[in-house]
């Protein structure tokens, strides 16, 4: 997506805060050295939705891999390079 990512991650007892803090971290300084730039690359905050025993992890990450696909940045799912991700 352009403007924003989707994860789907498995915690283990690790603290999602701080996991965020981490990716947003590293990733931003990833981001300003390629495009030779400093500054904010995220937003503050996030938002999150934790899956609960009852919902289904497939449909979950279906939706999310099939996001590219509805926004018209690829032709078909088989074109976004983590199509097929662990859970589907």
């Amino acid at each position: 997506m352009p403007d924003h990512i989707h994860l789907l991650v498995v915690l283990n007892g690790d603290d999602l805060a701080a996991l965020m803090r981490r990716l947003k971290s590293c990733s931003a300084i990833g981001i300003n050295r390629l495009r030779n730039v400093s500054g904010p690359v995220w937003q503050k905050g996030y938002h999150d939705h934790a899956l609960r025993a009852d919902e289904d992890l497939r449909k979950a990450a279906r939706y999310l891999v099939a996001n590219p696909l509805r926004a018209g940045l690829v032709d078909a799912i088989g074109d976004y390079p983590f199509w097929d991700a662990t859970w589907l």
